[in-house]
C-alpha cells in the first residue's frame, strides 16, 4: 500500500481511478443501478493524507489544496474514523488532507481518501482487520470505496462493490486526463443514459491493451449524451491531445463537474 510511517506519523497517498468502459444495466430495488466497468488505479495522481496522534481526546482536521465544498467535517475520512471507532479505541488525532484530485470528477478522490483512512488506521493501530472486513466497512462509505482497499485493476459489477481482479497492465502507457468546466449532474446523467441489457466489457480486456479493439467496442454509457449536449467535449480527441494518442474516451463513472476524458499514448 502507498503508505509511509515516520515515528508516530503515518502518511498515505490516496490515488485516483479511471473507468475503462462503463455499461449501465438495470435499476435495482435499492435505487442504485447495476453496472459493469473496469476500475483501474492511477497511482501517479493522488491526494496526501497524514495522521498524527495528538494526545488528546478530540480530533482536529486540516485541509489544503483544492477547496472541498460543503461541510469539511462531514466527509469520508471523518466517516471512516467513526466506523473504525465503533469497535476499536482510537485516540484523538490530527488529520491533514492535501487535496489534489478534483471533486465531483468521477475519479474517486473522496472514495480513495475514505478507504485509505480505513487502511491507515488499521496499520497505525495494529487493528489486524482483514481486507475483507475493510471492504465491508468501505462499502458503507460509497459504492466504489471497496476498490481502493486492494487498489488493483478489477472488473466491477453490482453497484461497483462486486469485484473480480484482472491482470490488465497499463504500466507501459501514458495517461492524459483532460478536464473541462462543464457540469453534468448525477441525476441528469442517469436520466439520459441508454441502459444496456447485458455487458461484454470483460471480454474486451486482456493482460495488455488492445487499442484497436477498445476504440471499436469499449464504451462509456454516459458518453453519447455528454457529447451530444456538449459538443465542446469532443475537443478531447486524438488530434487535439496528441497525434500519437492511441485511444480516447470518457473514463469516469459520472461525467459531472469536470467531465474528463482520457488518452493513452504508447
Amino acid at each position: 500500500m502507498h503508505l509511509r510511517t515516520i515515528f508516530a506519523v503515518m502518511i498515505g497517498f490516496p490515488n485516483a481511478k479511471i473507468n475503462l468502459g462503463l455499461d449501465i444495466l438495470d435499476k435495482r430495488p435499492d435505487g442504485f443501478h447495476n453496472i459493469s466497468s473496469v476500475f483501474y488505479p492511477v497511482r501517479e495522481f493522488f491526494d496526501v493524507l497524514e495522521i498524527i496522534p495528538n494526545g488528546s481526546g478530540s480530533d482536529k482536521f486540516f485541509f489544503s489544496g483544492l477547496q472541498i465544498p460543503g461541510d469539511q467535517k462531514n466527509n469520508l475520512i471523518t466517516q471512516a474514523l467513526d466506523f473504525i471507532r465503533e469497535d476499536h479505541s482510537i485516540p484523538g488525532l490530527n488529520v491533514y488532507l492535501h487535496k489534489v484530485i478534483p471533486m465531483g470528477a468521477g475519479l474517486g478522490g473522496g472514495s480513495s481518501d475514505g478507504s485509505f483512512m480505513l487502511k491507515m488506521l488499521n496499520d497505525m493501530f495494529s487493528l489486524k482487520l482483514s481486507s475483507y472486513n475493510l471492504e465491508k466497512m468501505a462499502i458503507r462509505l460509497g459504492s466504489d470505496c471497496p476498490f481502493f482497499i486492494q487498489n488493483k485493476a478489477v472488473l466491477a459489477e453490482g453497484r461497483g462493490e462486486r469485484m473480480k481482479e484482472l491482470e490488465l497492465d497499463l504500466s507501459g502507457c501514458h495517461i492524459v486526463l483532460a478536464f473541462s468546466s462543464i457540469h453534468i449532474s448525477t441525476a441528469e446523467a442517469y436520466q439520459n443514459v441508454v441502459r444496456q441489457k447485458e455487458s461484454r466489457i470483460s471480454e474486451l480486456l486482456g493482460k495488455s491493451p488492445d487499442f484497436d479493439l477498445w476504440r471499436r467496442k469499449l464504451k462509456n454509457g454516459f458518453e453519447p449524451y455528454a457529447l451530444s449536449k456538449y459538443p465542446k467535449l469532443r475537443n478531447c480527441s486524438r488530434r487535439k491531445i496528441s497525434p500519437r494518442t492511441s485511444f480516447t474516451m470518457v473514463v469516469t463513472c459520472l461525467p459531472m463537474t469536470c467531465a474528463p476524458e482520457i488518452a493513452k499514448t504508447v
